[in-house]
């Protein structure tokens, strides 16, 4: 008896263990198998056609191998069917499923609308019937705002946006977009050998163009004293989307992604404390955190 006394503590946690396992393992069929198995099953039962699912990772790493294979070449000179190039995915499950169809996140199936009467009537439902798909924990750090908001948090970032857009605010930019693209057209001309020729890549040109228009109407300052924050910001979205393109294990992409971008951030932020563009700089990290939440 006071063998079975001092053993009876242990036989607890290996039980209290071997439950919750079993839950994990059920919560994991559920998750995984189950759920989407009877998803599929009622979108077939409405006519709607698409891919089979495939365990954990759906269709992810065929749409990342179409997208490789659709960046390898470049589009011909005066060529606007951009669409088979940006969403590759999304035309050969048209083309193979009709309009429309479906493909899988994960272990979250993914309705293609290709209708325009369609896409017309998700576009002005009133009654919710068609909700927003709902973004990561992590990728509410990169693209978080009236996109992905509904109800009245949409309707008052709305009101507040709104005068921000209003016609005579946005004429009174085009002076700063005008001298963004007269100082990038200098730096090309300069750019340019005693021949008058030279090879250009616009893409990180246009980039920081961009980054330069947003800088000057936005905060009053230019795209290179903000550069870091710029760069950052970009290469945490590029290694969220290369993120999204393996396996789905719950957690795990705001561990690492957080772990090493936010420390990046953090320690850029504080070096630019003890200069004298602290102020511009806490200016850009204030804006980052509510652009962040």
């Amino acid at each position: 008896m006071p063998m079975l006394g001092e053993a009876s503590p242990w036989s607890l946690v290996a039980w209290a263990a071997a439950v919750a396992l079993l839950w994990l393992a059920v919560w994991t069929l559920e998750w995984a198998w189950w759920t989407p198995r009877r998803l599929e099953r009622a979108l077939r039962a409405q006519g709607v056609r698409g891919n089979r699912y495939h365990l954990f990772t759906g269709d992810v790493p065929e749409n990342a191998r179409l997208n490789r294979e659709a960046r390898k070449k470049p589009l011909p000179l005066g060529c606007h069917d951009i669409v088979p190039r940006v969403l590759p995915m999304f035309c050969k499950a048209v083309k193979e499923h009709g309009k429309p169809s479906f493909t899988w996140f994960g272990p979250t199936p993914r309705v293609m609308i290709a209708d325009p009467e369609s896409v017309r009537e998700v576009l002005s439902n009133k009654f919710g019937h068609f909700g927003k798909p709902k973004p990561s924990r992590i990728g509410k750090m990169l693209a978080s705002g009236v996109v992905s908001y509904e109800g009245e948090k949409w309707a008052k970032h709305r009101r507040i946006l709104n005068p921000a857009f209003h016609h005579e605010k946005i004429k009174r930019m085009l002076p700063v977009f005008s001298t963004c693209c007269t100082e990038m057209i200098t730096r090309w001309e300069n750019a340019m050998s005693r021949e008058g020729i030279s090879e250009l890549d616009v893409w990180p040109e246009f980039q920081n163009l961009t980054g330069d228009v947003i800088s000057k109407t936005a905060f009053g300052s230019s795209y290179q004293e903000g550069r870091r924050i710029f760069q950052l910001q970009a290469e945490s979205a590029e290694r969220l989307i290369q993120a999204f393109q393996i396996i789905f294990i719950p957690g795990y992409w705001f561990v690492l992604f957080f772990l090493q971008y936010r420390k990046e951030i953090n320690r850029t932020c504080i070096f630019k404390y003890h200069t004298k563009s602290y102020f511009l700089y806490n200016k850009w990290w204030t804006t980052i955190v509510k652009m962040l939440r």
